[in-house]
């Protein structure tokens, strides 16, 4: 954890400055052992601190070219500035813009007709992908509930429900078009808040190590994942991702009636053993050779 995070996470309540400079403050290393300690971190970090475009590119997944389109796309706008000290630029200090690291993760989520395998593999000095879209204009960018619906990897009826039965649902920028159209950011907005979709974790692969019953282990890759843990214990931990056709019939074989024993790790960090039996079920049918699929286990209280 950075010095400026711990600023910016003193300014959200989470930790409690004790002295110092406001934008880098002293604070209790107790404090922020047990801060490191929460579940929930990632979540926290990804609320509360804010990336710059270096950070925003890694975080995405993609090169930094790749993310100069996304800013001219205009799919994300800086939500604050900081001023460096560059050696490199005229009179040393050049301003960096800052993004939300939730509307950077949440990309994929909110654009799923973007192809971002094809972005996130493009060679070196490979032109990027995101090149051959424009821009949508002022109060241009609206999608249909279908639209919505692949968000949420949800039905089409399944959103005209939600619209039907939550009075907030946003409503409609253009009534008298057919079909409705909808801003894109309150959508993605609303789904957020009510829990249908989840900011995806700051990893771009998790290996998945399974248990067998005689001892052995199979290893298995799920890629863009996204890990939601619930604040219930009554509820279910899920953790989504794109999983290989071979590697979801492997893992159908090995899930007994009371599910599988897994380990999860992730690049550069270590591994995480699920607290409980999980289940393997396919959200979205085999193309190219990947189904979309769901892994879930029973919750445990945070700490």
């Amino acid at each position: 954890m950075t010095a400026s995070a711990i600023g910016y996470l003193v300014k959200a309540g989470l930790l409690v400055r004790l002295g110092g400079d406001v934008e880098y403050p002293e604070v209790h290393p107790e404090q922020v052992a047990a801060l490191g300690r929460r579940r929930d971190l990632a979540v926290l970090l990804d609320r509360h601190v804010p990336l710059g475009p270096d950070q925003a590119a890694a975080r995405l997944g993609v090169r930094r070219a790749d993310w100069r389109q996304v800013v001219k796309l205009g799919w994300v706008s800086p939500v604050a500035t900081v001023k460096v000290d560059d050696g490199r630029a005229a009179g040393g200090v050049i301003t960096v813009p800052l993004y939300a690291a939730e509307d950077v993760a949440l990309l994929p989520v909110v654009r799923p007709g973007v192809d971002w395998r094809a972005v996130r593999s493009a060679g070196r000095c490979r032109r990027s992908p995101l090149a051959a879209l424009e821009p949508a204009g002022p109060d241009e960018d609206t999608i249909p509930l279908a639209e919505a619906a692949r968000m949420a990897r949800a039905e089409r009826a399944a959103v005209a429900d939600w619209r039907r039965r939550h009075s907030d649902f946003p409503t409609p920028v253009c009534g008298t078009t057919t079909p409705l159209r909808f801003d894109r950011q309150a959508v993605a907005d609303w789904l957020l808040a009510h829990g249908k979709i989840a900011v995806p974790a700051p990893v771009g692969a998790v290996v998945v190590l399974v248990r067998e019953a005689a001892g052995a282990q199979r290893t298995v890759r799920l890629a863009d994942p996204v890990l939601a843990l619930t604040d219930d214990a009554d509820q279910m931990d899920r953790l989504t991702g794109w999983m290989t056709e071979s590697d979801v019939e492997a893992l159908a074989l090995l899930q007994g009636q009371d599910g599988m024993t897994l380990q999860l790790a992730a690049s550069g960090r270590s591994t995480m053993a699920v607290p409980a039996k999980a289940r393997l079920a396919v959200r979205e049918p085999p193309r190219q050779g990947w189904a979309y699929v769901e892994l879930a286990w029973p919750g445990s209280p945070r700490g």
